[in-house]
């Protein structure tokens, strides 16, 4: 019974495991090979030139350019962030409410806003806050977009999350007084937060990318600038390199803070149960202090037992 382990295929054996070895460098040296490829290929095409990387490296292109762009596309993320999970809290709450027209209500808006692409959501707010002389209608645009699209996906989150929780915890709110709406709030809600808390750092990484969408509508994120400064310098190829590498940067970044906090709320969560006084130590019963008549007849019984 203790050698069984639990998986969801069979574990391969001494030949599957070769066929996988040799797969994985077949497909290893398929891509080194396709690598060096395109390098010759761009080398013969002279875009590995000093000329072409020396204005990356000038302050005119970080301070007029990289910087202005990351700061753009930061300022979205941040906004976009705290609006989607207001927006998640909200309708993730409204999922789980008693009512059922207030769910059918949340569930409406959230799968509606989940099946509509970001990109036609940019479009479609940027032309009607610009027909209607919106200040900055590109950066809302962006923003607006976002948090209905990751507020639903965060909605979701919530539900699962407290419907992943035990029914005792629910159970145990209301056979102490709490309402529904009191129990959610104040004892499921926090429990799944901390637990999807993983998940939602891990959304952020989608967020910081999808603000990369707003070049399309003329929002002067860091994609864009990069844009802008590579036709004015001829080297399209060496400035999406250098954004690319900020954005993997960053997302990594936050990955890595993600992997964390599972690791530490996991450690936090789980743990070995201590043995308490009278519980497989019988000089703690002994020596505990002293018990109502409930514990004391316990005690006689367990006496009695032995």
């Amino acid at each position: 019974m203790s050698s069984q382990k639990s998986v969801l295929f069979d574990a391969p054996g001494p030949r599957a495991r070769v066929l996988i070895i040799l797969g994985n460098i077949v497909a290893l040296a398929l891509v080194l090979y396709v690598a060096y490829l395109v390098v010759v290929a761009l080398a013969d095409k002279g875009q590995f030139a000093a000329s072409l990387w020396q204005p990356i490296f000038t302050s005119d292109a970080w301070q007029f350019y990289f910087i202005p762009g990351l700061q753009n596309t930061l300022r979205a993320a941040g906004y976009a962030v705290v609006g989607a999970v207001v927006f998640g809290l909200v309708f993730g709450s409204g999922r789980l409410a008693r009512s059922r027209t207030i769910r059918w209500v949340s569930g409406v808006v959230v799968e509606f806003f989940r099946a509509v692409p970001v990109l036609l959501m940019m479009i479609f707010f940027w032309l009607l806050l610009g027909f209607n002389s919106v200040p900055e209608p590109a950066f809302l645009a962006v923003v607006i977009a976002l948090i209905l699209y990751n507020g639903s996906v965060i909605a979701e989150l919530v539900r699962s999350g407290v419907g992943n929780l035990p029914k005792g915890q629910s159970e145990a709110g209301l056979a102490v007084g709490l309402t529904g709406g009191q129990v959610l709030r104040s004892i499921q809600l926090p429990q799944a937060l901390i637990a999807m808390l993983p998940a939602l750092v891990s959304q952020l990484v989608v967020v910081l990318k999808d603000t990369a969408l707003g070049q399309i509508i003329a929002y002067p994120e860091l994609l864009r600038a990069a844009q802008t400064f590579g036709n004015g310098n001829s080297n399209n190829l060496q400035t999406l390199t250098i954004a690319a590498l900020i954005f993997i940067v960053i997302n990594w970044a936050l990955t890595a803070v993600a992997r964390w906090l599972s690791r530490y709320l996991s450690g936090r969560t789980s743990g070995a149960t201590g043995t308490g006084p009278g519980i497989g130590n019988p000089t703690a019963v002994a020596a505990g202090p002293s018990r109502g008549p409930g514990n004391a007849i316990a005690a006689t019984g367990d006496a009695t037992a032995s």
